[in-house]
């Protein structure tokens, strides 16, 4: 009988794989301490991200040279497997790359990062951003980056309509959508396969609207509520008017397949320039901020590097994380990998990029949704009963409330 390898195993051999990006001095002989770090392709070029933490590495061990930095860089693939089950192994890395959703899963293994960043560092971040990396008042991440999901158009449909203005609220996108329909276009692209992470469709309207996931203390669902039957609402107006693709709704199709491709949508909140590009031609980009009813919010992730309580050397582990994260290096890998800076005093990284340049603008204007452990279960009720009103099996008001009666168990 062929024997299963342990997950531990499993963990391990992926460790064992990663790519060795960076590593100085005698790997903690002779009195050295030593630094491991775990991060993810967050620079899409390979070359170009080895280079940069080697270059790194090498400059903070000029001014810390009794201090080892081994960087590895593992697949976004099953992260979070490889990661708790190395921690479980007392294997884990002593600094790691995480986003915000992630940060409630590892709560017990973190170490809360901000004694060892200093108060102008600190009081720099957006207060969006701190929000973010913070649990129970403990900041637990160190921000290195942010994106943005802003609205964005294709200039090339609004003048093949003859559309002069943008929208700017929900009632703007319906007042125009009848025009785009007229002349074979969508208003818009609600992605409603399950396949597709409600921060990137229907979080965003849910926000909008005023409302949120859970209530302030975490402990009970509060999408069942008038500002979640107004986010749903308006996205059922758009799908019964014919104003968007219906077949989004229960499909995700390569992008090269859409109409968002084909220029037959006139704008979406949950793509961003890279995606569309190709297709759409930077020159016909408009990036535009946030759509607004209550409120002006969209989504925008943060990654941040977090230090475990299983870190061999604190100090050391500390240091580093101060350092990658200084506003010189933090700027270099946010250029390099496309990203935007969490820091207020850095200023525009992209002035001179038509779209980037733009999109950077609403930083601040950003959440990265629930910091609540049982999110991701949350979600998995609510996508369902999201897309079965959306497919006019349910009202708005049924699908909340039977989301509502689901994942209320799920929180204890």
């Amino acid at each position: 009988m062929r024997k299963r390898r342990s997950v531990l195993a499993i963990a391990l051999a992926l460790a064992a794989g990663a790519s060795l990006v960076a590593c100085g001095g005698s790997g903690g002989s002779g009195g050295k301490q030593s630094v491991t770090m775990w991060i993810y392709p967050v620079i899409a070029d390979d070359t170009k991200h080895h280079a940069f933490w080697n270059d790194t590495v090498k400059a903070f061990q000029t001014q810390n040279p009794n201090i080892d930095v081994k960087v590895e860089i593992f697949p976004w693939a099953n992260r979070d497997q490889a990661l708790a089950t190395a921690i479980a192994g007392n294997k884990g890395p002593d600094v790691v790359y995480l986003i915000p959703d992630q940060l409630p899963k590892y709560v017990n293994n973190i170490q809360p990062v901000a004694q060892y960043l200093d108060s102008a560092t600190k009081s720099d971040y957006y207060p969006n951003v701190t929000k973010s990396v913070t649990l129970d008042g403990k900041m637990l991440g160190a921000p290195i980056l942010t994106s943005v999901q802003a609205l964005m158009c294709d200039k090339k449909v609004f003048d093949a309509v003859g559309q002069t203005t943008y929208p700017s609220t929900w009632q703007d996108l319906l007042a125009m959508a009848p025009k785009f329909k007229a002349k074979g276009y969508d208003v818009t692209q609600y992605a409603g396969d399950l396949s597709n992470t409600l921060n990137l469709t229907f979080y965003p309207l849910l926000w909008q609207a005023g409302g949120d996931v859970f209530s302030s203390d975490g402990k009970s669902v509060a999408f069942d509520s008038d500002a979640g039957r107004s986010a749903l609402d308006f996205a059922k107006q758009l799908v019964d008017g014919g104003y968007v693709d219906k077949t989004m709704l229960t499909a995700q199709p390569p992008i090269e397949q859409t109409r968002v491709a084909q220029n037959k949508v006139a704008c979406v909140w949950n793509l961003a320039p890279q995606d569309v590009t190709k297709f759409w031609g930077a020159e016909n980009i408009k990036i535009l901020p946030p759509l607004k009813d209550a409120k002006q919010v969209q989504y925008g992730t943060v990654g941040s590097l977090v230090m475990l309580k299983g870190a061999k050397d604190k100090t050391a582990a500390g240091k580093w994380i101060s350092y990658a994260t200084s506003d010189t290096v933090m700027k270099d890998f946010d250029t390099k990998s496309s990203f935007f800076s969490p820091r207020k005093s850095t200023g525009s990284l992209y002035a001179s990029d038509p779209v980037l340049g733009e999109l950077e603008k609403y930083v601040g204007l950003t959440t990265v949704g629930p910091i609540q452990p049982k999110a991701r279960d949350v979600m998995g009720v609510l996508a369902p009963e999201i897309q079965a009103a959306l497919l006019g099996k349910k009202s708005s008001d049924q699908a909340l409330r039977a989301a509502a009666k689901s994942a209320q168990p799920l929180l204890g």
